[in-house]
């Protein structure tokens, strides 16, 4: 399936049906049973875009921002907010909150560290709500900056510049994370029972964006995305991105693999899509919606963008021993579609299923993206450099 196709329509035709109103979108749940019932040849004539989308903690998120200048000048080495630590080396005013950042002085994360954080997701969040937020800076001072201390409450409004640049993003494939120690443990996944008794699991499965094109074809540096409830463009592959991952018969990979790197607007997007989260015991993050058109070019996008949540195998990993000492071990598969029922068997055991990933707000933010296309509101873009796949 990773040869090339022919070739029915071009990214420049479907934009023109778009601006006429003539373009057929659907979601990517809803391609699934268009694909089933008129087969890929005929879906990939009738249908011009598929919406995907996802909503889900992604850790490796932050805000690149500017807090502007005013006399006398400044160039700051060390800055908080809301006594998050930002990271400030990069130039005189400018810095980035990371969204797992743990505030300096929580008081729950000095009596039970890590376990209700207040962190740099809880900042960005604030921040899109219009709530000020404490600017503390300090600097070592110089002739042409030569400030020293710098406290005031700032809002979204009042900051310069202000983008979610996020190095990793929309996971094509994950782990469902068991427990087999014998004590329960706290992770970015949640709590996991000892004795293997839930297994919890991400993505958002058929809506997931990269599951809907799993050799990125159409997707690439520039390509125009729902990000936040606002715009937002893919920037390049995301950090631990893996090209050669092992794939099933559909071009699923069957591991962690494919990742995106993004930027958008803060000021441009909705909390809705945009929420801190505090995981008990392992600390704080951020859960974004993300959304990715995706074209129909030809029968083989049809058939990716028709891929469907039984079609999805999700490698099964031990978090109580393996995953901690670097041992990359598979236990199992299980289908996002058994994923979804409630529970799977691992091993002999019926474990519980615990969803990380909200496929409600999901298919909200693919029913939206779908919507901004319908109504002209939305073009979509040529990637200007492939991100390696195969």
């Amino acid at each position: 399936m990773a040869g090339k196709a022919k070739v029915g329509k071009t990214i420049a035709e479907i934009n023109e049906r778009i601006k006429k109103g003539k373009a057929v979108v659907l979601t990517a749940e809803e391609m699934v049973e268009t694909v089933k019932r008129l087969g890929k040849t005929r879906a990939a004539k009738e249908v011009d875009v598929v919406t995907t989308g996802t909503f889900s903690p992604m850790c490796s998120s932050g805000l690149l921002f500017n807090f502007g200048q005013e006399p006398p000048l400044m160039k700051a080495s060390q800055v908080w907010l809301n006594n998050v630590p930002c990271y400030a080396g990069l130039a005189a005013v400018d810095a980035y909150c990371g969204a797992t950042e743990p505030s300096a002085d929580d008081p729950l994360n000095k009596v039970y560290p890590g376990r209700f954080a207040y962190g740099g997701g809880h900042v960005i969040e604030d921040l899109l709500r219009g709530k000020p937020v404490r600017l503390r800076a300090k600097a070592y001072g110089t002739d042409c900056y030569p400030r020293k201390d710098l406290e005031k409450d700032v809002t979204l409004a009042s900051l310069p510049n202000t983008w979610l640049l996020n190095p990793r993003n929309c996971y094509q494939n994950y782990n469902c994370a068991v427990n087999m120690a014998n004590r329960t443990i706290y992770t970015y996944m949640g709590p996991l029972k000892p004795g293997c008794r839930n297994a919890n699991y991400a993505t958002s499965g058929q809506l997931s964006p990269l599951f809907n094109d799993p050799y990125l074809r159409t997707i690439g540096l520039g390509t125009r995305i729902f990000m936040g409830g606002g715009i937002g463009y893919v920037i390049g592959a995301g950090s631990q991105h893996n090209a050669k991952p092992q794939r099933n018969e559909r071009g699923i990979p069957l591991s962690a693999s494919g990742t995106l790197m993004l930027k958008g607007d803060l000021k441009g997007m909705d909390p809705k899509y945009v929420r801190g989260v505090s995981l008990i015991g392992y600390g704080c993050s951020l859960n974004m919606g993300v959304g990715i058109p995706i074209p129909i070019l030809d029968e083989d996008m049809a058939w990716f963008a028709g891929v469907s949540d039984a079609d999805i195998q999700m490698p099964i990993k031990d978090y109580g021993y393996d995953y901690p000492n670097g041992v990359n071990r598979t236990i199992g598969y299980a289908t996002f579609e058994e994923l979804k029922s409630g529970s799977i068997m691992v091993g002999e055991r019926t474990t519980p299923t615990v969803p990380v990933t909200s496929y409600t707000i999901s298919l909200e933010i693919a029913e939206t993206l779908k919507k901004w296309i319908e109504d002209g509101k939305f073009l979509l873009t040529e990637p200007q450099d492939k991100i390696l796949s195969v």
